[in-house]
């Protein structure tokens, strides 16, 4: 049999080591960790790998403005991307041209200056506060009004859906099977082994399932008894006819709503968390054209240079977010062989690369290195 075909089917079972729902970026960089390690792996993805979340993001890769749970790993996830094509045997789009978060005024200054303080009170110094001069030094097009900000010198962005595919693939050449356009709908333990059954009819055994299905994963926790207070949201993109270059790093506003960058092709992003509506029932979104309006008054404000430019495309992805806007990581809170990795509340692609380390060595050693604790789902149990 050839090396990458480890499962093996009998009496209509497939059995493996792992069975990982969801097919996304954490879904797929969790197969690819394990299958290092000699795991049978069997990712099921309900649609095809980065239709939702994972693949239709703006692709930020920072550090910048990251809750301080998250900033170990994130802090560990860089260091990943900057060594991302040994990893997948692709460079993903990554750019590392810095991520900087724009002050507008003395008050937008003191909430930068409150954030490096409160950073650095923890052991952390990858943000720096900038003033007038130097903002315009890393932003030349950026608006006279603006005073200042901080920056995260080595963060950057990377191409979403090229990523997600990069992982998929290396896994999958390191034997992980991947089941595409099947959903979990039924998953039960007895005895030592998880069942997991999809709307086709397929069986699926293994001792350890990772829950990593995004917006659609609370309803996986509860089938286990885990309780999960996923919300489905999601946010919109819009991107713009080409320009000349005159950007190099992304650009967020302090405090304004803003995540904006422009591609090596001349294409300029404009995002940052305004949400249309999703249907999780039917993968569909709907767009919300005023939010969108606001969006744009952001970029025009700060932006002279963009102030004719034409929108050519706006879309929204569905992902899943958490009352407390940090993600689940971990083992189930009741159910032995069960594992978490949902909920990243519209920033965790950075994070991508990281969480399969953190499954990975959960699964196997029984512990992390990295701190982790603050995402355990048990933190909703009451």
């Amino acid at each position: 049999m050839r090396k990458s075909a480890w499962w093996r089917v009998a009496e209509g079972r497939t059995t493996s080591d792992v069975i990982i729902a969801g097919g996304g970026l954490h879904g797929c960089s969790a197969a690819l960790q394990l299958s290092m390690r000699g795991a049978r792996v069997t990712v099921v993805e309900k649609d095809y790998p980065g239709r939702h979340a994972s693949g239709v993001n703006a692709g930020g890769v920072r550090r910048l403005g990251r809750a301080l749970p998250e900033i170990p790993l994130s802090l560990r996830a860089m260091e990943m991307w900057h060594d991302i094509e040994t990893l997948v045997d692709d460079g993903c789009g990554f750019e590392s041209e810095g991520q900087v978060k724009v002050a507008e005024s003395e008050a937008d200054m003191e909430t930068c200056r409150a954030r490096r303080e409160t950073l650095v009170a923890e052991g952390f110094t990858h943000e720096e506060v900038i003033d007038r001069h130097e903002l315009r030094t890393l932003v030349p097009h950026i608006a006279d009004h603006c005073v200042g900000g901080l920056v995260s010198r080595g963060d950057g962005a990377a191409l979403p859906f090229r990523t997600v595919l990069a992982f998929r693939n290396k896994a999958k050449a390191l034997g992980a099977r991947f089941i595409e356009g099947e959903r979990v709908v039924s998953l039960a333990r007895t005895g030592k082994v998880w069942t997991a059954t999809t709307d086709a009819g397929t069986r699926l055994e293994a001792p350890v399932v990772i829950n990593a299905a995004g917006a659609w994963a609370g309803r996986l926790a509860e089938m286990a008894g885990d309780r999960a207070p996923v919300e489905a949201v999601a946010p919109m993109l819009m991107i713009t006819e080409r320009r000349a270059p005159f950007l190099r790093p992304v650009v967020g506003a302090t405090s304004r709503t803003l995540s904006f960058k422009q591609f090596a092709n001349g294409t300029v992003l404009i995002g940052g968390g305004y949400l249309g509506r999703p249907d999780t029932d039917t993968n569909r979104t709907e767009l919300d054209y005023r939010k969108l309006a606001e969006n744009a008054r952001t970029v025009h404000d700060l932006f002279p240079i963009m102030r004719d430019a034409r929108i050519v495309r706006a879309w929204a992805g569905i992902e899943a977010r958490m009352p407390d806007g940090i993600p689940v990581i971990g083992a189930s809170a009741v159910a032995e062989g069960l594992f978490h990795s949902f909920g990243y509340s519209l920033h965790g692609f950075q994070l991508g690369p990281v969480t399969g380390v953190v499954l990975a060595d959960l699964i196997q050693n029984g512990q992390s290195n990295l701190p982790i604790a603050a995402f355990s789902i048990s933190r909703f149990a009451a």
